[in-house]
């Protein structure tokens, strides 16, 4: 079993920044990818970013290309989040999550969850 922790998460005003983080521990993926989703009040968990490991190509859902970057960790399973230009609207829980695809944007394609930190952003 694969063991995901975020954390980084808190209150920012709006135009700030925040940076999340992603450990992953336990069992190993093979061709795998290591997502970023997130679930605001009322609202779909929805997709927000992922990298594929083994390649590095990164992929960003429209509502945070250009305000939000994925890294990796050099030495061990870790992915972060870079958070910038926040908005009111980009409050929510967010959810790192793994999984065996090369890339995919759909949450039933990700096999492990971490329980999720919470990203509150005020006006």
């Amino acid at each position: 079993q694969v063991q995901l922790v975020e954390s980084g998460g808190g209150l920012v005003q709006a135009g700030g920044s925040l940076r999340l983080s992603c450990a992953a521990s336990g069992r190993t993926f093979g061709s795998y990818v290591m997502g970023w989703f997130r679930q605001a009040p009322g609202k779909e968990r929805e997709f927000v970013a992922a990298i594929n490991w083994s390649g590095g190509r990164t992929y960003y859902a429209d509502s945070v290309k250009d305000r939000f970057t994925l890294s990796r960790g050099i030495a061990k399973i870790t992915v972060y989040l870079q958070m910038n230009s926040l908005k009111p609207e980009d409050t929510a829980i967010y959810y790192c999550a793994g999984g065996y695809s090369y890339y995919s944007t759909r949450e039933d394609d990700y096999a492990y969850w971490g329980q999720g930190t919470q990203v509150t952003v005020s006006s």
